[in-house]
């Protein structure tokens, strides 16, 4: 039986229209079929064809990559429940499978669909009683935030996250679109020292380690996802800053797919790459072409897709490589979603040697530890229209996406990562703010789906043996209303929730597996973004019912949470409540500052706290668009540099 003849058993009986068909998709296929006996020619390269290459392509498809070994990227095992594939045509046969599931008589499913009433899909749901635990006494593990060894407010202390602006104490770098500049700050002024050309970088940000600044970004020559619009290729250049004077490109590597997530550890740098779902020839119903022959002629390009479409790959310069071996690619779930998930490590002296393990899942959200990586789903649809198709008539119907969260524990050894446990939660977790780990516990703040109730949660896992187990967790937290905003402390969880007011939850996480709700205060607006200024004192950043609005709180009594002093900002945004990078705490001036936008004006806010009250002082220092381009950098010896759209200089306080 041929293919074609396959896919219509079991569909509705009747005549199928193969003449339709194939006047519809009979020369997409052919060219398949060519472009397919072309690369088997090559030799063994069919089985390592990459998603990405260098230079000519020929039509949606990929041109050959180079064979034989994966360069210096060794395995790693997989210690856990996730096995790897055995070979490439097992591989190959999994993402065929589901990738079935997911294709359509348009393509690929979009499974970015939210529905449009405004209820978020969460008013269907069942609301549970809201249970509030008795008083508490003193904060236990609460301790001031500042910022990276390199000037950047990240989330977890040791691991730095890339910026558009780094420094060393003496050096200022700044990324400026595709130029690095490198500042002096060691003078009365910043004064400029060189610049270069980062060629064919696109949205990039940088990451310093002594002397060697990595850019990371998208690659400008590869191609856009259809569905995302995002760059399917990413760029990472490394530079020497040996002589700040001179700095010179010491290495260019280019990869197959996006970078999610990227973040430095000493001189270790790791990339959680996605490559997305391959750009098959698909063709869409229109003209003689029917909804169901277009399904039929889409499913059959799947079927004929090879492992390259599936499989990243990298160029280091020598020509393009499997970023992956087949046997180095773990099948999750069929839940978990399709794509190609790399975790890549190298170090910065020698970023054209990377590691690499893959998971062939979808992941969106990644999260680094001091010595664990934690990847999670993102937000799952709540009413995917075209999900997992079937046929009734000439109908496409759609199934319901999942509710629940997968979570993938790697264990990291150098630029090794090791898989060691997965679990999974039911409900969303928002983004990386969402996850933190205490002493080996997995601590995750989840929001509702299909599978909760219309609350929000903290949920507490530890690993035991294969598997992330959870031990503990508190619901019914801001019932109708959504998570907003997420800080963790050693044993200790603040959540913020809205819908009208601003709820601000403390969670006691001492023993957890009994986490239990403390304390909760009510007030209006809400806070994106909280930052811990000492063991009593916090900030929050938000909006209220005019603007911006950033609130300090006192958390000396985490069973009675007080605002002490708030200060609003009619008409205006505060940059740090998307974008925390856009914040530097000052503990030694007890003085915050951070960025708003009003209108057409820029302006840094530096906030002084005094004895629970707090003061506001605007410079403004920017006009129009760029104010996602400013940053206040502190320096060791207490001064600010200032970086704006088109200036780097000292900032007066």
């Amino acid at each position: 039986m041929s293919k074609l003849e396959d896919q219509w058993d079991g569909l509705p009986t009747g005549e199928p229209p193969v003449d339709a068909i194939l006047a519809a998709g009979r020369a997409d296929v052919a060219r398949r079929r060519r472009l397919m006996r072309a690369v088997t020619a090559v030799g063994a390269t069919a089985a390592v064809v990459g998603a990405f290459v260098a230079g000519a392509q020929i039509g949606n498809r990929p041109g050959p990559i180079t064979s034989g070994t994966q360069s210096d990227a060794r395995p790693v095992a997989f210690q856990a429940d996730l096995e790897p594939a055995q070979s490439c045509d097992q591989l190959l046969e999994s993402y065929h499978d589901r990738a079935l599931e997911m294709v359509t008589a348009w393509g690929w499913q979009d499974d970015r669909v939210w529905p449009t009433d405004g209820t978020s899909g969460r008013d269907a749901l069942t609301n549970l009683d809201q249970r509030v635990a008795e008083g508490f006494g003193a904060p236990k593990g609460q301790r001031s935030q500042t910022s990276s060894d390199t000037g950047t407010n990240v989330q977890e202390d040791g691991v730095d996250e890339p910026d558009t602006v780094k420094t060393d104490g003496r050096l200022v770098v700044r990324l400026r679109g595709r130029d690095l500049v490198v500042y002096d700050a060691s003078g009365p002024s910043v004064v400029e020292r060189s610049r270069i050309h980062l060629p064919r970088l696109e949205d990039g940000e940088i990451l310093l380690s002594g002397t060697r600044v990595v850019a990371i970004g998208a690659d400008a020559p590869s191609p856009r996802d259809e569905r995302t619009g995002l760059r399917r290729g990413g760029r990472v250049i490394t530079v020497s800053l040996a002589k700040p004077a001179d700095p010179r490109i010491e290495s260019t590597v280019t990869y197959s797919s996006r970078v999610i997530s990227a973040r430095q550890h000493g001189s270790t740098v790791r990339l959680v790459l996605a490559a997305g779902l391959p750009a098959l020839d698909f063709v869409r119903p229109g003209g003689q072409v029917t909804e169901r022959q277009a399904l039929i002629a889409n499913r059959e390009a799947v079927e004929e897709s090879t492992i390259g479409d599936w499989l990243p790959a990298y160029d280091s310069g020598s020509g393009s490589e499997r970023l992956l071996d087949c046997t180095n690619v773990a099948v999750p779930p069929d839940s978990a979603g399709l794509d190609t998930v790399s975790i890549v490590g190298f170090t910065a002296s020698a970023p054209t040697k990377p590691h690499a393990i893959g998971l062939a899942g979808a992941t969106t959200i990644a999260y680094e530890s001091a010595d664990h990586l934690y990847l999670a789903d993102g937000r799952p649809q709540w009413d995917c229209r075209v999900c997992a198709p079937r046929l009734r008539g000439d109908v496409v119907v759609p199934a319901r996406g999942s509710g629940t969260t997968h979570l993938y524990d790697f264990e990291l050894d150098g630029i090794d990562a090791i898989h060691v446990a997965s679990g999974e939660v039911e409900g969303t977790i928002a983004d990386r703010w969402s996850l933190d780990e205490a002493d080996d516990v997995l601590r995750v703040a989840v929001g509702p789906s299909s599978e909760t109730g219309n609350f929000n949660s903290v949920v507490t896992f530890r690993r035991e043996g294969e598997a992330l187990t959870e031990i503990g967790r508190v619901d019914g937290l801001g019932k109708n209303e959504e998570l907003k905003g997420v800080r963790w402390f050693d044993d200790l969880a603040v959540l913020v929730t809205f819908r009208e007011v601003d709820p601000l939850f403390t969670i006691d996480l001492a023993d957890p597996a009994k986490p239990r709700l403390i304390g909760k205060l009510k007030i209006p607006g809400y806070s994106d973004y909280l930052h811990p200024l000492s063991d009593a004192w916090m900030l929050g950043i938000g909006y209220g019912s005019q603007g911006a609005q950033i609130a300090l709180f006192d958390t000396s009594d985490l069973a009675d949470v007080r605002r002490t002093a708030v200060e609003n900002y009619p008409g205006a945004e505060p940059i740090a409540a998307r974008e925390p990078r856009a914040f530097t705490w000052l503990p030694n001036r007890d003085t915050a500052l951070t960025v708003i936008r009003n209108a057409q004006r820029v302006e840094v806010v530096a906030l002084k706290v005094t004895h629970g009250r707090l003061s506001s002082t605007f410079t403004n220092v920017e006009y129009g668009d760029d104010a996602d381009d400013v940053r206040t950098v502190g320096l060791p010896d207490g001064r600010v540099v200032l970086v704006t759209g088109e200036d780097v200089r000292f900032f007066d306080l």
